[in-house]
This record gives structure tokens, C-alpha cells and sequence, in this order.
């Protein structure tokens, strides 16, 4: 009686061993994000590690070892080409913005006086020359960055190496992923209990076709939007078009948080380089536009309902990832949310088969 009473009882140790291990996640969330920003890019990149890996220069094979380094390689060479491209241009246009700035705010105190004076006796406190006194005593302040910056330092130096550490970590961690991740998921898929191995294997099999679809496809847009982007503020004769165009396209990750920051990024520095409103229309045009080719053509086509989930859901697994884990969290929102959108699939089958439900 006593082993048949053992072996109905279900088996507690998995769902403690379960518990424990989101209780620690969840504590040690504060050093989690080098190391699920190295897992992320290792996840996209294997497959191209695979192909590197494979290739043969005469009777020398390239290995897995070389090939984790060439791709590391080109991620780096691709970071400091984003830095090389868009610093140089925001440092640029924050000059010609602080000079442009007393005189535009005298423009519109010109043109907004009269009308607050004839609709409420009120005029605009605003004195550009004093404004432009200002901007130039701290333009000249900060001048002295190398100052500034060890005086940062030292107060908050250990802020500032753990940042670096963090930092310095993702390489790291990335190439020893990059070598060792089919080693890595043959030792996870080792310790699965046999009766669970079939069903556990066609879940992560799902999952891993899911979410590889649905990232490499969210990639393509988020490239080729920066691409039209950046091309259309061009055109339309924005100066900071480049650095705008691809900040809202590489943003575009994250559900309406593109096009909202490159709208109002836009207006800001149109209002400050042009003149009048029908200059900013065009701004706004190539906007709506790239709404309609993002929502319309390139989502539907390179990414379409991959993950399963209803947009609203997306923003909310976003938001509760950042309010409980952070940065790490919202890196973490899309795969969990992947994952659980393929088990609820299995188990709304499941439940569907049951007899609870054709009762």
C-alpha cells in the first residue's frame, strides 16, 4: 500500500526546484543583463557560427573556436561603426542647435508676444541674450570634460566599474557560449527526466523555431526601417536625419516605442532648423509613411504572428519584464513570452482532449 500511495502522490521536488530557481533569478537580477545580452546574441548567432565553423581553407578546418571569433568580430566592428557614425553627428548638431537656440527663441517670442498681449496682457520673460550667456558659460564648463569625468569618478567609482565589468563581460561570456552552445544544450537536455524527454524536446523545438523566426525577422525590419528612415529625413532635408533614422528604426523592437521616440526627436530638431510648418511636413510625412510600410508590408512579411501574441500582450510582458527584473527583464520579455505562448498552445490541446472538457 505504501509504494502504491508513493506513486500516486505527485512529485513536489520539480516544482520546489522550479521555485528555487526563479527565486534566484530573481536575486541575482542585478548582474543578469551581460549575461542574457551575451545568451541573446549567442542564440542569433549560432547558426552563423555553425556555417563559419564548417567552412575548410584547403585541408584546415575554420572550427567552432575561430568562427565564435569572427562573428564577435563583426559585432564589434558593427557597434563601433554605429558609435563612429552617429557621436560625431549628435556632437555637430548639438553645436548648431546651441547656436541657433537664442535666436529662434527670439523668433518666437516676436511672434508670440503680440498675441498674448492682445488675448491675455501677458508677454514672454524670455531674454535670448541672457540665454545665450548662459549656454556659452556652460558650453565653456563643459569644455573641460577630462576634469569632469575623474571628478565622476571618484565619486562614484565603484558605480562606474561595476558598469565597465558588466560591460567587459559580454564578449566574454559571448565567445564561450558561441564555442560551447551545443555542448551546453546537449548537458541540459541530459538531465531531463526520460519521461519527460519526447514531450520537453517537441516544446523546445517549437520554441526554438518560434523565436528564431520571429527575432531574425524583427532584425530584418528593424534594419531596413532604419535604412528608410534615415533615407527619408534625408530627403526631406533634416539635418540630424541619420542619428534620428536609426534610432527609430533599431527601436522599433519594442511596440510603438520607435515611431514615438523618432516622431518627437524629429519635431524637436525641426523646430529648431526650420522656419515654417511647411517645412516640418514632409518630416512627419516620411513618418507616416514608414507606418504604413512597417505595419503593412515588412512586419506582416518578415515577421508576421510569430510569437503568438496579441500586440497589447507583447507591451505588457515588456512592462512587467522591466518592473520586475529591470533592463534584464525587458530583455527577457520576448523569449519568456514565446515560451509560454507555445506551453499555453500544448496545454489549451491537452485540455481540449481531456475529459474534463468533453463532459
Amino acid at each position: 500500500m505504501v509504494t502504491k500511495r508513493e506513486n500516486v502522490l505527485p512529485d513536489y521536488r520539480w516544482i520546489l526546484l522550479a521555485f528555487g530557481f526563479l527565486l534566484l533569478v530573481y536575486l541575482l537580477r542585478p548582474i543578469l543583463a551581460p549575461f542574457l545580452i551575451a545568451a541573446i546574441l549567442a542564440y542569433i548567432c549560432s547558426p552563423l557560427v555553425d556555417r563559419l565553423g564548417n567552412l575548410k581553407l584547403g585541408r584546415l578546418a575554420v572550427g567552432r573556436s575561430v568562427g565564435s571569433i569572427i562573428v564577435m568580430l563583426m559585432l564589434i566592428g558593427i557597434v563601433i561603426l554605429l558609435l563612429l557614425i552617429v557621436v560625431p553627428l549628435v556632437q555637430k548638431e548639438l553645436l548648431l542647435v546651441i547656436e541657433r537656440l537664442p535666436a529662434y527663441l527670439a523668433a518666437m517670442r516676436s511672434r508670440l508676444d503680440p498675441w498674448l498681449l492682445n488675448h491675455f496682457d501677458v508677454t514672454l520673460a524670455i531674454d535670448p541674450a541672457q540665454i545665450q550667456e548662459i549656454i556659452s558659460k556652460n558650453w565653456k564648463t563643459a569644455g573641460n570634460f577630462a576634469g569632469q569625468f575623474l571628478l565622476s569618478v571618484s565619486n562614484h567609482g565603484l558605480a562606474l566599474i561595476g558598469w565597465v565589468v558588466s560591460l567587459l563581460l559580454v564578449p566574454v561570456v559571448l565567445f564561450y557560449l558561441l564555442r560551447d552552445w551545443h555542448i551546453l544544450v546537449a548537458k541540459v537536455a541530459e538531465i531531463l527526466p526520460r519521461r519527460w524527454y519526447a514531450k520537453t524536446t517537441t516544446i523546445a523545438q517549437e520554441i526554438d523555431r518560434v523565436l528564431a523566426e520571429f527575432l531574425r525577422g524583427q532584425l530584418s525590419v528593424m534594419v531596413l526601417m532604419s535604412i528608410f528612415y534615415s533615407t527619408g529625413l534625408w530627403l526631406a532635408g533634416l539635418e540630424l536625419a541619420l542619428p534620428i533614422g536609426l534610432i527609430s528604426g533599431l527601436l522599433g523592437f519594442v511596440p510603438y516605442l520607435g515611431i514615438s521616440t523618432g516622431i518627437v526627436l524629429a519635431l524637436l530638431a525641426s523646430a529648431l532648423q526650420f522656419t515654417s510648418l511647411g517645412q516640418i511636413i514632409p518630416v512627419l510625412v516620411v513618418f507616416g509613411l514608414g507606418q504604413g510600410l512597417e505595419g503593412m508590408l515588412l512586419t506582416p512579411w518578415l515577421v508576421g504572428d510569430r510569437i503568438g501574441l496579441h500586440p497589447v500582450a507583447v507591451i505588457f510582458a515588456l512592462l512587467a519584464g522591466g518592473q520586475l527584473f529591470g533592463f534584464s527583464g525587458i530583455l527577457l520579455a520576448l523569449p519568456v513570452s514565446a515560451a509560454i505562448a507555445v506551453g499555453l498552445r500544448h496545454a489549451k490541446h491537452s485540455y481540449l482532449a481531456s475529459d474534463f472538457w468533453n463532459r
